[in-house]
């Protein structure tokens, strides 16, 4: 009973169609203003879509300098396992390596690979291309929500948080399952967790361990952020500006780093950029900071602001919006192509 009411209590359990249903209005809004069902397509011009749903990671990686981002080379299903070992070989990448499908979301499909049997099972269970990266193993994963007017060569961090991974801690009596159990945030995601760490749910945990249960950075994964607003200076702005500026062409969205400490990050070194993620992002820093549900639907009415005026500009300089027909196929495609993963997350 406690469980059902804590889910109808916090708003941050409830299912993410639900949280965004009052948005509704927001969007028709700025549809009707631009004249266009997607008014956010112009906002990001070399990202499919602006990078709403369906972009690939090899092409988030091409907008970024290949001095921030792992050592990366992307798999496609139908090669033979030797040759996937041969370009393992030629990139000089080592074990251990992160693999993710190209087109992802919410973490599905991502593993910490130790060795190559783990590797031959993860690239015969998943039918999809996906990426091979050096595994980034820095202590300190943060996300910084990026936001940048057309014309201009200074942006602004709206968002900036620390992610701390799901994880029980033993008291050398109780077993995996039963930390579980009684965690508040791993309650919730029994049947997920079980179905992972099957071969050590019977297992005492031992005194002040602490059992990473996942190791995505990722909220619907059980990921705890940290609101780190009180970071964000000229200096961190200085620093995405430049990795933003890259290309030109990059104007909103939110990435996902790791690095040694918030200082080094300011000092534009040690930044590992996991991955960025365009006008589909959430300003994840409303969650885990005790803001209201109209807090947190203030926060993204405002940065869909943002993406309603950037997107105005972008097509002023000739960058076109997506029909309403293809967006539609686009995510429909999308979609489907998620709901596949969701099978394939557990099986690889």
């Amino acid at each position: 009973m406690k469980k059902t009411w804590q889910r109808l209590t916090d708003w941050e359990l409830w299912p993410f169609y639900f949280i965004y249903t009052p948005l509704v209005f927001v969007w028709a809004y700025y549809a009707i203003r631009a004249k266009h069902f997607w008014f956010f397509s112009p906002v990001n011009p070399s990202l499919d879509f602006s990078g709403f749903e369906g972009e690939t990671k090899q092409e988030m990686f091409l907008q970024l300098d290949k001095e921030v981002y792992p050592n990366s080379i992307y798999i496609k299903p139908q090669q033979s396992f030797e040759q996937v070992l041969l370009q393992i070989e030629d990139a000089e990448l080592e074990f251990p390596v992160a693999v993710k499908p190209d087109i992802g979301t919410k973490g599905l499909c991502f593993r910490k690979i130790d060795n190559e049997q783990q590797l031959q099972k993860y690239h015969e269970n998943l039918p999809v291309d996906y990426v091979l990266q050096t595994m980034i193993e820095w202590p300190l994963e943060l996300s910084v929500f990026y936001v940048r007017y057309p014309n201009a060569s200074k942006g602004s961090v709206t968002g900036f948080i620390a992610k701390e991974y799901l994880h029980v801690v033993g008291d050398g009596k109780q077993t995996l399952m039963q930390l579980i159990e009684t965690h508040p945030r791993a309650k919730f995601r029994i049947e997920e967790l079980v179905c992972r760490h099957a071969s050590r749910l019977d297992c005492v945990i031992a005194a002040n361990e602490t059992y990473y249960l996942s190791i995505t950075g990722n909220h619907n994964r059980g990921a705890k952020f940290v609101n780190l607003y009180r970071e964000i200076d000229e200096k961190l702005v200085h620093v995405f500006d430049r990795i933003s500026n890259h290309t030109k062409h990059f104007y909103y969205g939110r990435y996902d780093v790791k690095t040694t400490s918030v200082e080094e990050l300011k000092q534009g070194k040690n930044i590992s950029i996991l991955e960025f993620n365009g006008v589909g992002a959430e300003p994840n820093h409303i969650y885990d900071c005790n803001m209201s549900y109209f807090g947190a639907l203030g926060v993204i009415a405002k940065h869909w602001g943002h993406m309603y005026r950037i997107g105005k500009l972008n097509n002023k300089d000739g960058v076109p919006y997506i029909g309403f027909v293809k967006g539609l196929k686009h995510l429909r495609k999308a979609k489907a192509f998620y709901q596949r993963l969701e099978e394939y997350d557990k099986q690889c």
